[in-house]
């Protein structure tokens, strides 16, 4: 016979019970931690994949893991990031908005057909009140295009996926009739900064560098501030070590992401047309093929490794999304109207009887959605300097898709900002993986729609078993 004593506890269990004792203290959410390792396995998949089918200088010997395209990837994000933080509200009062990517084509067209039909002609070219004006009209149309959703919603009361399928069709429509079916381009050298179009279109290293660690202070003050609160009101204590692991964690984090966007080097034509307009001169050197750098072998520009050179840093459109998420985490769990959305999502009859309007709620959350697709709107189409009918195609759906596999519920009252931000990064990382690799775009929409629904299943799941 033998018997089981608390001190002889098995390798295995000791090492779970490690982990458990390392989650609890730290207060991690392990479903972000789940997401973080699916992101991660999906790009070291990718850039292996690429070791033997396309072979180039990523990090696993591919092309996924290279500064270039992870650059190239948070500023494909930004757009559906901006979309999925309002959609978290949206989905967490239990509406949905399958509209946003129709509305987002018409507000682009609208703005892009306001700058190059009537601000320029009107002001002259290059005026530097066109792009501020085609700023403010492009929120503005997304405002009462957001209330006008949520007023038939709350108040015609009808559904919410009646009225923004029917907006789907109806506002595609009318980006057609606006641009006449054609790509309306250019757009203001200024405006299309936003979305990062040009080497203006980023900080540079040193304020990347300088963001970074702000960044990483306000990590290090959130958690003592949040230390004090938490000692203030009586609540239980975080030990001391986990919480510089915490603060550890986030900063090697931020740190890590900010040397990434500062190794990206400018496009060798690029570099060469900012120095002869800045009468720069280029070293002399020697014909590299490799290199990311400038120099001048004889009368000749050439490309080598050490030579003149310029990095892109953070690109303004994600820095737009990072300021908009922290904005929109603050709305949800620090102020009375995020309390009152995540209360109607989750029980709508009891904020009925405490009396809070939620018609009204409905339309503030719709038309803050219509803001914020116009904020993406206006990246999108800066990014591309053009404005066409097929901008926001499908962008409903990966917005959705993202929010869901973020962890909002689709029954409502759950949901959290900064997931919604993550699925839309391994979102748009399966789509730019798939085509940086030359995948058939039939197989990308098949990848998407198994992603999204297993994203469900394992919501459903996940809630079984909290209960």
């Amino acid at each position: 016979m033998s018997a089981t004593t608390g001190g002889s506890q098995s390798p295995a269990m000791m090492e779970e019970g490690l982990i458990g004792r390392f989650l609890r203290a730290t207060e991690i959410d392990t479903r972000m931690l789940g997401m973080l390792a699916a992101l991660f396995l999906i790009w070291a998949g990718f850039d292996l994949y690429g070791l033997f089918f396309k072979p180039g200088d990523g990090l696993l010997g591919g092309q996924f893991l290279t500064p270039r395209n992870l650059w190239t990837l948070l500023v494909q994000t930004s757009s559906i990031a901006v979309m999925a933080t309002g959609m978290v509200l949206v989905i967490v009062m239990r509406q949905i908005d399958l509209s946003v990517g129709s509305v987002l084509t018409t507000i682009a067209v609208a703005i892009g057909a306001l700058q190059v039909y009537k601000l320029g002609p009107l002001l002259g070219v290059g005026n530097p009140s066109i792009w501020i004006i085609a700023v403010v009209a492009g929120l503005a149309l997304g405002a009462i295009i957001g209330a006008l959703n949520g007023a038939l919603t709350a108040y015609a009361q009808i559904p919410s996926f009646i009225v923004t399928l029917g907006g789907l069709i109806a506002y595609r429509g009318l980006a057609f009739l606006l641009a006449s079916g054609v790509t309306i381009a250019p757009m203001d050298n200024t405006y299309v900064l936003i979305g990062g179009y040009g080497p203006a279109g980023s900080i540079g290293p040193v304020w990347s560098w300088v963001l970074g660690l702000l960044a990483c202070a306000g990590i290090v003050l959130g958690i003592l501030r949040g230390r004090q609160q938490r000692k203030k009101f009586g609540f239980p204590l975080r030990p001391v070590w986990a919480e510089v692991t915490l603060g550890a964690i986030g900063s090697a984090m931020v740190l890590g992401i900010t040397a990434v966007v500062n190794a990206y080097p400018w496009a060798p034509k690029v570099i060469e047309n900012y120095a002869k307009e800045h009468n720069i001169t280029i070293p002399p050197g020697t014909l590299d093929a490799s290199g990311s750098a400038l120099c001048m072998d004889g009368d000749k520009v050439v490309r080598c490794v050490s030579g003149l050179i310029f990095y892109n840093g953070f690109a303004i459109p994600v820095l737009i999304a990072i300021v908009v998420g922290l904005v929109m985490t603050f709305l949800a769990t620090r102020t009375r109207f995020g309390r009152y959305v995540y209360a109607a999502g989750g029980n709508p009859e009891a904020v009925e009887l405490a009396g809070i309007n939620s018609r009204k709620l409905t339309v503030l959350v719709f038309t803050l959605m219509g803001v914020l697709v116009g904020v993406s709107a206006i990246i999108s189409s800066a990014r591309l300097n053009a404005a066409t009918i097929s901008l926001g195609q499908s962008n409903e759906l990966y917005v959705i898709a993202a929010v869901v596999i973020g962890g909002t519920s689709l029954a409502g009252g759950i949901g959290t900002i900064y997931g919604a931000m993550l699925g839309a990064l391994l979102m748009q990382s399966l789509q730019s993986g798939m085509s940086l690799l030359n995948f058939d775009s039939a197989y990308q929409d098949i990848v998407v729609g198994v992603v999204l629904a297993l994203a469900v299943y394992l919501d459903q799941v996940y809630r079984r078993r909290a209960k």
